[in-house]
């Protein structure tokens, strides 16, 4: 049933991805099906996207109304979903300014673009480097896997966009070497998800602030994983005191449907002029109408005390996990339910383990198995997988 499927995958689509033997067909909340009708309980939530789960009611409500009502047009015209969300965007935030894009390498490439030309327009040329972080990770564009600070995302495409310079992550003196009159941003995520679920210093990223207030440098906060509720705040910045220039969102935000988004301060939205940048389909009205709802939904205090709340109760469950295999198990971490379980070897053969016994986990940097389930998850799928795990590491050697 499933193989030709799969056969015919490897004949027509470019061999990019590793997939796993499974053709999932139907979801609904925090449970997918595949074609035999095997239950799977998700913890990937197609990596940080469907946070209110597959099939949300109230979106599929909304996609299913505006689809009859208008699809797309062009960004020469005016379209009431997308103002509407731009305007929830910025009473929700800091930001003054939204630019609409289709993911999130669109949504960096914006603000780089933008970090650029502001500190061209206001202080000539010469001034373009951006600061980046090693481990990094901002997208598959050309320049977004520049800024992207690890090599095997690079490796192939080079020679690469100029201007990025890395420095190590958490570290506010690596920075401050970095720093010089030719740098007109820093990109940071404020949780680095691809990069093992590594949680920076609510210090590091206040004396960060303080660094490029002083300097007329952008600071850039990568929110595309970690925004939308994941942190168990609407937006991750939210819970470090501290207020960046620019930030950009995607994944979560469309919960399925392809969406980025750049938010700005007045003062550096700026340096967007007519002409400057542009995206096709960047905010139509199907993608804004859902999103929209989208944000009604994961703003509420409620919901976002929930996420908190189980967040928690996840990192307790699997530290006292860790307590129980210390050999195998080196590090929990993380924050809401962007969660990181770093091993003392590869993990792909848990993640094969817990596929097998309706699971769906995902192992990032090798070592660290990364959860970042629909923020609808139950306590009880929690406490089913920590059953699973422990049973799958009893009999896995490093």
């Amino acid at each position: 049933m499933t193989q030709p499927v799969m056969d015919l995958c490897d004949q027509v689509i470019c061999s990019t991805y590793a997939r796993y033997p499974v053709v999932l067909e139907r979801g609904q909340g925090s449970r997918l099906w595949d074609a035999y009708g095997k239950e799977y309980v998700d913890f990937v939530a197609g990596i940080a996207v469907c946070n209110l789960g597959h099939c949300h009611p109230e979106v599929t409500e909304v996609i299913c109304r505006q689809a009859q009502t208008l699809v797309h047009v062009s960004n020469l015209y005016y379209t009431r979903p997308q103002v509407a969300l731009a305007d929830a965007l910025r009473r929700h935030s800091f930001a003054d300014r939204v630019f609409f894009a289709n993911s999130g390498a669109e949504a960096n490439e914006a603000a780089i673009k933008l970090a650029r030309k502001y500190s061209r327009d206001k202080y000539g040329p010469g001034r373009f480097h951006v600061i980046t972080m090693e481990n990094s990770f901002h997208g598959r564009t050309l320049a977004t896997l520049s800024a992207t600070g690890q090599e095997k995302v690079q490796k192939g495409f080079e020679p690469l966009v100029e201007g990025f310079l890395f420095v190590p992550y958490n570290d506010i003196e690596a920075v401050r070497r970095a720093m010089s009159s030719e740098v007109c941003a820093v990109l940071v995520e404020p949780i680095q998800g691809e990069g093992g679920v590594r949680v920076g210093d609510a210090g590091y990223f206040q004396e960060l602030r303080a660094l490029c207030t002083e300097r007329d440098v952008l600071l850039i906060f990568d929110e595309v994983q970690v925004g939308m509720g994941r942190t168990g705040t609407l937006f991750a910045y939210e819970q470090l005191d501290v207020t960046p220039d620019v930030m950009t969102l995607a994944k979560a935000l469309g919960n399925g449907l392809p969406i980025g988004a750049m938010l700005a301060t007045e003062q550096a939205a700026q340096a967007f002029t007519l002409g400057s940048h542009a995206s096709t389909f960047g905010g139509t009205p199907l993608v804004t109408a859902a999103a929209g709802k989208v944000l009604e939904l994961l703003s509420q205090p409620s919901f976002l005390a929930s996420v908190r709340e189980k967040g928690q109760y996840f990192l307790e469950r699997l530290r006292d996990l860790q307590s129980r295999h210390a050999e195998k198990v080196r590090d929990v971490r993380g924050r809401g339910l962007i969660v990181g379980m770093e091993l003392a070897g590869p993990g792909k053969a848990i993640v094969d383990q817990c596929l097998s016994k309706g699971f769906l986990i995902n192992c990032t940097h090798e070592t660290v198995l990364r959860f970042v389930p629909p923020l609808v998850i139950g306590k009880d799928d929690i406490d089913r997988l920590i059953d699973v795990l422990d049973g799958v590491l009893k009999e896995w050697t490093p």
